[in-house]
């Protein structure tokens, strides 16, 4: 007996990117959230971790491969900014990215890295950034945690300094613990945030979907 298949969707249907012009390279930065497990060698299958990154790279890699589109993980689990800040030329600079994603700061806090360093030293490899490419779209995700009512504190003050940073530089902001605390009305925290930190597959599929809208109104 003949089985009756839908038909399977194209490709093409991903929205395009403004922001991802032909040619571009797109590097994600961060902590464990855009490490995602990624491999450490040129291994296809690996490279890209298995989180929102690889999402987005994967969805609009298939759309439009005509673009020639060059996504890069350099997320790395555990660090803070001030990690991030010991790497920066290499793993940012020295790439010279078209699109620069960086989501870091829940580390910062459980480290007890100040405030005030936390922001100064965001706020100078932004600089940096921007200084080497004038033409640098920036997209910066704020920190969050497990939707269970009330975000901690120090969590909160970081991503009041985010948003202060995306204001500052033009960068697109994009607000993860709204779309996780919309999450927990349909689905328990823990389908989407399996430790306090951490999400699910569901969880960066969200991450994914919510990037791609933020970038996509930033950049029309």
């Amino acid at each position: 007996m003949a089985l009756l298949l839908a038909p399977l969707a194209s490709p093409r249907a991903a929205e395009p990117i403004t922001a991802f012009t032909p040619g571009a390279r797109i590097l994600f930065q961060g902590d464990s959230i855009t490490d995602g497990n990624r491999g450490r060698s040129a291994d296809p299958n690996h490279i890209l971790g298995h989180g929102y990154v690889f999402i987005i790279a994967a969805r609009h890699g298939a759309a439009f491969p005509d673009a020639k589109l060059d996504f890069m993980n350099r997320g790395v689990s555990g660090n803070t900014v001030l990690d991030l800040e010991k790497r920066w030329q290499k793993d940012t600079l020295d790439l010279n990215p078209d699109v620069l994603s960086i989501l870091i700061g829940v580390n910062d806090n459980s480290k007890g890295v100040p405030l005030d360093q936390y922001e100064q030293v965001y706020d100078k490899l932004i600089s940096e950034a921007r200084a080497a490419n004038p033409k640098l779209k920036l997209v910066l995700g704020e920190p969050f945690v497990k939707p269970t009512g009330k975000v901690n504190d120090g969590i909160r003050k970081r991503q009041e300094i985010v948003a202060r940073l995306a204001k500052k530089h033009g960068a697109a902001l994009v607000r993860y613990q709204r779309v996780f605390d919309e999450a927990a009305k349909r689905a328990p925290a823990d389908y989407w945030i399996w430790d306090n930190v951490h999400p699910t597959y569901r969880g960066h599929q969200l991450m994914a979907d919510e990037w791609e809208r933020v970038i996509r109104e930033c950049w029309k």
